[in-house]
């Protein structure tokens, strides 16, 4: 049995090596949106200063703004960044998520032309509630390979639709993602990821913030100095499977009442990603530390992720970065760089396929995931899912003050949607604060694509036409203004309507 699951992972790095000697070195890029900021501005500010980026990673948008980018921008190369996909999750190959979306991220892998798919190993949809940031997965051993057998299927139709296509395959790379105050599972971070790219042939994108956020919110703050712990969680994780590294801003979401002392005696913030947010210091010299690790043999390209940041301070991080970092990474790229070898056709032997009753089991495991982190009580946590090693506050501060903001305000400020509506609510004494918990009322599970923005306009309709009778012709009407604005502003684009 051991030499069989050896064989197995001998047989996922062969692969991965195959396809990843097929990716070309991408250098410094950065990691963007197609709207915010305006892309095109963006790179002309970025030319106009001599700072031409080896790639731009694109977040999803339509297939037809894919479409347009790509004739816009014909020299640069576009890597694509996923959403939508919740490849985490035991339903995914037979959801909305791993159909419809699965083939809209295809059409626009296709569109861009893009080397690789980049998604967080994370998921805002678990068990029928939805969120509207992402929750990191469960870190245990079944929900790893659920991942990784979910990954499988993905890479598996990102091939076929190439080949339909007469393209090349992109590689399909998983992030590890951030996390928000808190974690859950029984496994550390780097297990859980070696347990995935042990079952899958997948590259993978470490994004220096998020290992910033693991430091904080596992506690490792308490007993190490960042450097220690940066040294001991590269050498657990699979290093020699990176093929992107990203870094973005960090920022505290709410003033707090008190700062946390490090192990090095310095203060310790509570950062969390925010990608609109200035790179502190700490990150970049935290990205040399990654970039100096010996196993790291697979990299083409390093982004800063920039969406939602201003294009000033774009220009001026890329400019420093460029200056510390670009000789580094153009070096290590050489390195890694091999030849290219045809493409594979062959589907080897994957990981041990979940049971149906595994599946079942991990169903609801991530029913209980969500019911834990929304409505139980910290101080009287179950066995199973478990704190990794964070503290009961830090899971309070994100149900008591970060969901309820996510819900509230974050994706669209309720009292901005629906100003006559809020107002009849605040006349009946109704405060919004209600919405939360009616939000997690009970699973619905998904039936169409994911959009957060509708579906919070469906969700609030369907709350104050429960909790307030009397404003259900107001809802309604603003709810269908909200819908007509929002489907002009997704309509299929042209350069009339972008880089306008």
């Amino acid at each position: 049995m051991v030499a069989s699951k050896y064989a197995k992972c001998d047989l996922m790095q062969s692969e991965f090596t195959q396809r990843a000697k097929n990716v070309s070195a991408h250098g410094l890029g950065l990691s963007v949106d197609v709207y915010s900021p305006d892309l095109l501005h963006l790179v002309q500010a970025l030319r106009e200063t001599g700072l031409e980026p080896g790639y731009l990673e694109v977040f999803k948008a339509t297939t037809s703004a894919m479409q347009w980018v790509r004739q816009q921008l014909p020299g640069i190369k576009l890597p694509y960044h996923g959403e939508g996909l919740w490849s985490t999750q035991p339903e995914f190959p037979d959801s909305v998520s791993g159909r419809q979306g699965v083939a809209e991220a295809c059409a626009q892998i296709i569109a861009l032309h893009s080397a690789w798919l980049n998604h967080e190993c994370a998921s805002k949809q678990m068990a029928g509630y939805a969120f509207g940031t992402y929750l990191p997965p469960l870190y245990t051993e079944l929900s790893a390979r659920m991942t990784a057998q979910n990954l499988a299927y993905l890479q598996s139709q990102v091939d076929q639709y190439a080949r339909g296509n007469a393209s090349d395959p992109a590689l399909v790379l998983l992030e590890m993602p951030p996390l928000t105050y808190f974690g859950c599972g029984t496994l550390a971070i780097p297990e859980f990821f070696r347990t995935v790219t042990d079952r899958a042939a997948c590259g993978l994108v470490l994004d220096i913030g998020h290992l910033w956020t693991v430091y904080r919110y596992t506690a490792a703050w308490q007993r190490q100095r960042l450097e220690d712990f940066a040294a001991d969680f590269l050498d657990a994780f699979p290093m020699e499977r990176v093929i992107e590294i990203h870094v973005a801003g960090l920022a505290e979401f709410a003033s707090s009442p008190d700062c946390r002392v490090a192990a090095d005696g310095s203060s310790l913030p509570y950062w969390i990603d925010a990608h609109g947010a200035p790179i502190p210091e700490i990150l970049f010299d935290l990205l040399a530390q990654v970039l100096a690790h010996p196993r790291l043999t697979s990299l083409k390209g390093v982004a800063l992720e920039v969406d939602t940041k201003s294009i000033a301070m774009i220009v001026e991080e890329f400019r420093q970065c460029r200056g510390r970092f670009e000789a580094m990474v153009n070096e290590l790229q050489q390195s890694c760089t091999a030849a290219p070898s045809p493409a594979t056709n062959r589907s080897p032997e994957r990981g041990q396929v979940l049971t149906s009753d595994e599946r079942d089991a991990l169903q609801r495991q991530y029913g209980t995931y969500v019911q834990f982190v929304t409505t139980q009580d910290p101080g009287s946590m179950p066995a199973d899912p478990s704190l990794l090693g964070g503290s009961p506050e830090n899971l309070h501060r994100y149900r008591d003050s970060y969901l309820p903001h996510e819900l509230l305000h974050w994706g669209g400020d309720l009292q901005d949607m629906f100003p006559k509506t809020c107002r009849a609510l605040s006349e009946a004494h109704l405060p919004l604060e209600r919405f939360v918990p009616f939000w997690f009322s009970r699973p619905r599970h998904d039936q169409d694509d994911y959009d957060f923005f509708l579906l919070k306009i469906d969700r609030f309709v369907e709350f104050v036409g429960q909790a307030c009778l009397s404003a259900s012709a107001v809802v309604d009407t603003e709810a269908e203004e909200l819908r007509a604005a929002y489907r002009a502003a997704n309509e299929p684009i042209g350069s009339a309507q972008v880089g306008s």
